[in-house]
């Protein structure tokens, strides 16, 4: 199995708390072109009634619901959820002076703990693609949603961040090859047609995006939070010294492509 939906593998390692994530996010947030928040944009895309009743799966630590805590509506009743519950609970502590109120559960997609049209919308941001049995988790995202329910599914390109396996082979191969071997097999070229057998209304929304880094420290802590090979520490030396080196030689500056979006879905049926 592959380690990007080896839960085992990403409850015990990779999403045992929100260390890797946040290392991950520190680079787009640094040296993203499109200074437009991410979760701006994705709360910009939900087109949702003054009252509902919202599901999370895959929350992490609360990020989209921090960044927009100030635009929730009153009417909202927001469930985060997360198979990893160190990231729920940091999601917990983040918003815990928020005025909104959440409820915080673990989750784990393929087996969603409550009855059939439960709620109005269910949002999975860039997490569809963690989970072992895609078919059985969707299926249980159509089965709670009320008819006339929406989800959200965030993703990525074929191409997205493409650059950064070269980058690393041209360090040491036997890392690239972990990158390689991750390929993403939910994304924004495959994605609608995974969705339509189970929804209707399967709309596409892109952000124009892109990656200019210009320090070494938060790339070289991207790496390092993705690699699946045990590194010593004098190989995250050696790569810093690499990386720094890279710099110097593109005047500064490394280019990488980023490609993200959003899908919305449409549960077939009448609105209550």
């Amino acid at each position: 199995m592959k380690k990007l939906s080896n839960l085992n593998y990403l409850q015990e390692q990779q999403y045992k708390d929100d260390t890797n994530l946040n290392a991950r996010i520190r680079l787009h947030r640094r040296f993203s072109t499109n200074k437009y928040n991410w979760f701006w944009w994705v709360f910009d895309n939900f087109h949702l009634p003054p009252i509902c009743h919202i599901l999370e799966l895959g929350c992490g630590p609360g990020d989209l619901w921090a960044e927009n805590a100030h635009r929730i509506p009153e009417g909202w009743e927001i469930t985060l959820s997360d198979f990893s519950a160190g990231m729920w609970q940091r999601a917990q502590e983040k918003l815990a002076l928020t005025p909104q109120q959440f409820v915080f559960k673990t989750i784990e997609a393929q087996n969603i703990p409550y009855p059939a049209e439960s709620f109005h919308a269910v949002v999975a941001n860039h997490m569809l693609y963690h989970v072992p049995n895609r078919e059985k988790a969707l299926s249980e995202i159509q089965r709670i949603l009320k008819p006339g329910g929406r989800a959200y599914f965030a993703t990525v390109g074929e191409n997205h961040m493409s650059e950064l396996p070269a980058f690393v082979a041209k360090f040491d191969s036997r890392l690239a090859r972990g990158h390689q071997e991750e390929k993403v097999d939910f994304t924004l070229e495959n994605g609608a047609a995974q969705l339509g057998k189970w929804f209707s209304s399967v709309k596409l929304y892109k952000q124009e995006n892109s990656l200019r880094v210009t320090e070494g420290k938060p790339l070289v802590d991207y790496v390092l939070s993705t690699i699946k090979l045990g590194v010593r520490e004098e190989q995250k030396e050696e790569f810093a010294r690499f990386v720094k080196k890279e710099l110097e030689a593109n005047e500064g500056e490394l280019f990488i492509n980023k490609e993200n979006g959003m899908f919305e879905v449409e549960k077939r049926g009448n609105k209550n």
